[in-house]
Formats: C-alpha cells, sequence, structure tokens
C-alpha cells in the first residue's frame, strides 16, 4: 500500500530514506499559526498539527497511509515558532542561552480521512551558555538552513554545539519519532517486521 509523508522537511524525509522505507512526499499545507493559537500546550498542539497534516493529505488519497508530524519548542513555558528572519533567530539563541529547550514531536497515521494511529514524545535539550560573538558566527554559518528548524538549530549540522546537555531520543529531536512510527507500520504490515 502506498505510504505518504505529508512533509516538505528534508530530515523527516532523509530519516525515513536511510530507514529503508518507501514513501511518496506531499507536503501539507495546513495553517501552523491557527492551530497553535487554539492551545497552550506543546503536547496537543503539536499532536494536533501532526494529524492535521495527515488528514489534510489522506483526503485526496484516502486509499492511501498518510504520515503526519510536527514539532514545538517549549522554553520557560512559551511555544516558539521557526524563525521569521535572521534578527528574530538571534533573539530566539539570546533567549534560549542557559535554559532548557523541551521538544516535542508528534507523528500520526492517517488513512481514509481518520487518524489511525499517534503519538507525541519529548526531549529536553539544555542550551549552553552563548556569547553574542559565537551567535554571530553561528548563524554566519548556519543560516538560512536553520531558518526553517524551530529551535533554530539542526542535529545533523552545527546546532549540536549549543548544547551541554540532551535527554530524549535522536529521532525526536530530529523531527520524527520514528521508532514508536516503524513500530505502528510493522502493526499494520505497512512494513516488515
Amino acid at each position: 500500500m502506498p505510504l505518504i509523508l505529508a512533509s516538505a522537511s528534508p530530515i523527516r524525509r532523509a530519516l525515513l530514506v536511510q530507514a529503508g522505507i518507501e514513501y511518496e512526499a506531499i507536503a501539507a499545507t495546513v495553517d501552523e499559526a491557527a492551530i497553535k493559537k487554539l492551545h497552550h500546550d506543546a503536547d496537543t498542539a503539536a499532536l494536533e498539527l501532526a494529524e492535521a497534516k495527515a488528514l489534510q493529505v489522506s483526503a485526496d488519497r484516502p486509499a492511501d497511509w498518510i504520515i503526519g508530524s510536527d514539532s514545538i519548542v517549549t522554553v520557560d513555558g512559551w511555544m516558539f515558532d521557526k524563525p521569521a528572519d535572521r534578527a528574530e533567530a538571534e533573539a530566539h539563541l539570546r533567549l534560549f542561552a542557559g535554559k532548557v529547550i523541551i521538544l516535542t514531536s508528534a507523528v500520526a497515521l492517517a488513512r481514509g480521512g481518520k487518524v489511525d494511529w499517534s503519538l507525541t514524545d519529548r526531549a529536553n535539550l539544555t542550551v549552553r551558555p552563548l556569547s553574542d560573538r559565537f551567535i554571530a558566527d553561528y548563524l554566519d554559518a548556519e543560516w538560512p538552513a536553520v531558518s526553517y528548524c524551530v529551535g533554530v538549530f539542526r542535529m545533523e549540522g552545527r546546532g549540536v554545539a549549543l548544547f551541554d546537555r540532551i535527554e530524549g531520543s535522536h529521532f525526536t529531536i530530529l523531527g520524527l519519532p520514528l521508532l514508536p512510527l516503524l513500530g505502528a507500520l510493522r502493526a499494520r504490515g505497512l512494513v516488515q517486521s
């Protein structure tokens, strides 16, 4: 049965390829800001975003299995979006310095216009103190690639240098709780068990 990833994220695509999963990618176009405004907690918002993306693509492809996923960064109880520009990225990094980022990633499977399975997972990332010079040099090297990243980091890039400590699944941090997703795909006969 065809499997579709409802995402334009290069890292989510790469994770599925590296896991040997055959799929097609169709980016969902949900109003993320509107959904986030409805929720004050990251778990609910991330899960609703993942489900909304899967359901949107499922409406056009009801016979196919659709994977939706989303991630939200929370610091000091505030949810953050991807930075709008480099100045906002700088401001985010200054604010994150010396604090714990809670990264919530959610994934959902939908078919026939209904969510069949979904899950949220969290990771805690302790940001080390960051000097203004480090932030400038970091953004010189990583901008605009990190403009598409909630939290202003790519673990597959220089983002790892932001942190003193990381607790949680590597895949959750990359934006897709891959191990639980693989289990759900196996349970449905969509990948070999």
